[in-house]
């Protein structure tokens, strides 16, 4: 087995929004904005982030609905991805899913991410659908979500 980097999961509350934000635009292209976040926050969602000595190391907001919930965002800092953190993140996620009584998890994923896609199939994701054209993508075009699926 192999010993994970410690680190500690956390809800996010609005002081950490400005750090969040900024670690989420190094994170990716098409990254949510602190609005995002503090909308999220503000609706109630459950707004989670993890920290490893104090250092931001990622992200995540789900959306539970009833019985459901749905996993909006999930993302680890640059510097700290290929480390077993989102794999930790999910892990945390999918327990609390099971403690507030949530019967499946859903998300998407972009068709091309194929290393996040590997990571949801090892921890029990199954494909369930595709929306076309559903992210943005580099020069005005659309890329697919898959529609993943799990019980938490």
């Amino acid at each position: 087995m192999i010993a994970l980097p410690m680190s500690v999961v956390l809800p996010m509350q609005e002081e950490d929004l400005d750090e969040v934000a900024a670690c989420e635009a190094r994170a990716t292209a098409f990254a949510w904005s602190r609005q995002h976040f503090a909308d999220s926050l503000a609706a109630g969602y459950a707004c989670w982030l993890m920290r490893r000595d104090g250092e931001l190391v990622g992200q995540a907001v789900v959306m539970n609905v009833l019985d459901e919930a749905h996993l909006l965002i999930i993302s680890v800092a640059l510097e700290w991805r290929r480390r077993g953190f989102a794999r930790q993140l999910l892990a945390h996620l999918r327990s609390h899913a099971r403690e507030v009584g949530v019967a499946q998890l859903f998300l998407e994923v972009r068709a091309s991410n194929e290393a996040a896609i590997a990571l949801y199939r090892t921890c029990g994701f199954e494909e369930v659908g595709r929306r076309k054209s559903y992210y943005p993508a580099p020069g005005g075009l659309r890329e697919d979500a898959l529609v993943l699926r799990c019980v938490p």
